[in-house]
């Protein structure tokens, strides 16, 4: 389908609520979120059959990851078709479907475009590869070999190797920052930029309330093709599989994070405003992450929110590793607005990452809630889900086949979404074999297993996110006076005249907090938040908070 054949031809409202601030977004991968058909893939039907449980929950959007036609070798994140649904997963009215029922429940959708780059088997590439004469023949990053033969310069692939494929079709390199078979777009094209910004009308147009933006640093490549620096062993990330990936050898510093971006990002926001939509970009940098946040969210102009990877972090987040980041956030992006994660589907799951128990599972979790910034939660992560281990012979991920054994790729967080203990499949398929497996250990942890049961995690997640939303301060206030000392962490958050302190033990051991003068009440108590002691001193508990309201 073309863009130009948007079926709701509507001017959207003029209004600029800023709902996204502070909201609370539940990640959906459709693959494996539920089958309603019986292939054993996740598709439209099955999300909107289970948006009740999503808005169930409270939370205010949903952000569902690529459903577009596509070859899906990297499954759904190389696009064939921008303006279309995969068979797998539907139809476009399967979509309105959706929408139609997100609306309903008063849960806001966004959708995940992928715009650094499209399936080689989409039309402009395939045209684009014909020629070097031909209409789109500039639309991807083609460049002549060095005299010798080999590729323009020393860029690399996060899939591993070079960045650069030879294509003997017009006997030059195209450039892909992620798979061979996912060339990048060029930028630097103004009709490429029209292009996409059509793609962002025409999915406004349909009903989206924003999107997902995924690699948003990645849209501009140095025009001049310049080399990377090297990176020193010292500052390599140490979260995407550093010891078996050249990748985290350099600096790339020519190779994404262009100014142009900046540019780029304002017309696309000046497109979404009229629909009160918003976007929330992924920032791909382990050095510079932060800062680039900053300045792709600040002012009116730019997108609303950006991804922040600190809190996907291999290592379970001290108070002083979250103490230094947010110290951080003031400095590069004190004008910005984070979307923290601690799970979602390029990540192991943060309780095997961290070696979560129940009782730091809930603490973490309400900490989320009362960070300043949006919250991210991915599909099953309210359910306790642990990590999956997929066999190298049930292995999807073409991440994993490459770096296997060392690295197991992302399999392990994408197997299907338990809803039943009743099946074998955990509720997610009729089918005899799903596209990744149903780990048994997860059935245990099912949805109706969980709703049946009061202690579980996911009634601490409604509590959590209802508190969020009871509290502006908490939703869309300032954050000052964050400190570390030893395992406690605390801060205040403040809205208008409401103030809440926060306090979190992130350790085994008891310790205490001094309260800010000042008169405070508790609230949180269906958190085990502690009680507020006449002396200003709180003491917690192994994993416990303290959460308090200013009253004097």
């Amino acid at each position: 389908m073309s863009v130009a054949q948007a079926i709701y031809p509507k001017t959207g409202p003029d209004v600029t609520s800023e709902w996204w601030r502070g909201a609370v977004i539940y990640q959906i991968y459709p693959r494996s979120f539920q089958d309603s058909n019986g292939d054993g893939i996740g598709d439209l039907k099955g999300i909107t059959q289970r948006l009740p449980y999503i808005a169930s929950l409270g939370v205010d959007a949903v952000w569902i990851s690529p459903f577009f036609t596509s070859p899906m070798k990297d499954f759904g994140y190389d696009v064939a078709d921008f303006c279309d649904v995969d068979p797998i997963f539907g139809t476009l009215s399967d979509f309105d479907a959706l929408i139609e029922t997100a609306q309903e429940l008063g849960v806001k959708i966004l959708i995940d475009l992928v715009l650094s780059h499209t399936s080689d088997q989409h039309p402009w590439f395939e045209e684009s590869r014909q020629s070097a004469t031909n209409d789109k023949s500039d639309w991807y990053v083609w460049a002549d070999a060095k005299p010798d033969g080999t590729p323009p310069n020393n860029w690399l692939s996060i899939f591993g190797g070079s960045a650069w494929h030879w294509d003997s079709r017009r006997c030059q390199y195209y450039l892909h920052n992620f798979l061979v078979s996912q060339p990048d777009l060029n930028f630097h094209e103004p009709a490429v930029q029209n292009s996409l910004l059509d793609v962002a009308r025409f999915w406004l147009e349909r009903g989206v309330n924003g999107f997902r933006l995924d690699t948003i640093n990645f849209y501009f490549a140095d025009k001049q093709l310049r080399d990377n620096p090297a990176l020193p062993p010292e500052r390599r990330n140490s979260t995407i599989a550093t010891a078996v990936n050249p990748y985290n050898h350099q600096e790339h510093i020519y190779s994404k994070n262009q100014p142009e971006t900046l540019d780029f990002l304002r017309q696309l926001r000046a497109v979404m405003d009229p629909y009160d939509a918003a976007a929330v970009g992924e920032v791909g940098d382990a050095q510079r992450g932060l800062e680039i946040l900053g300045q792709y969210t600040a002012g009116d102009d730019m997108m609303q929110m950006c991804y922040a990877f600190e809190l996907l972090s291999g290592e379970r987040p001290s108070a002083s590793f979250i103490a230094d980041v947010f110290a951080k956030v003031d400095e590069v992006a004190a004008d910005g607005w984070a979307c923290w994660a601690y799970s979602n589907h390029d990540v192991q799951r943060h309780t095997s990452r961290w070696s979560l128990t129940p009782s730091s599972e809930r603490t973490f979790t309400t900490l989320m809630m009362c960070l300043r910034g949006s919250a991210c939660i991915y599909q099953g992560e309210e359910l306790g889900l642990p990590e999956a281990d997929v066999s190298f012979e049930e292995l999807q991920d073409p991440y994993g086949i490459e770096f296997w054994p060392e690295y197991k790729g992302r399999d392990g967080c994408r197997t299907p979404m338990v809803w039943s203990r009743s099946n074998s499949n955990g509720g997610f398929s009729a089918a005899d074999q799903t596209w990744l497996p149903v780990p048994s250990e997860h059935l245990r942890h099912s949805v109706d297993a969980s709703e049946a049961d009061p202690t579980a995690l996911v009634h601490h997640y409604r509590k959590a996110i209802s508190l969020r939303h009871a509290h502006p301060a908490l939703m869309r206030g300032s954050m000052n006076g964050m400190s570390a000392d030893g395992a406690a962490l605390q801060f205040l958050r403040s809205e208008g005249n409401e103030v809440v302190f926060c306090a979190f033990n992130l350790g085994g051991e008891p310790t205490q907090v001094s309260l800010p003068q000042g008169k405070w009440t508790q609230i949180g108590q269906e958190l085990n938040s502690a009680p507020v002691g006449s002396e200003g001193v709180v003491y917690l508990g192994s994993w416990q908070i303290c959460l308090a309201l200013k009253t004097g």
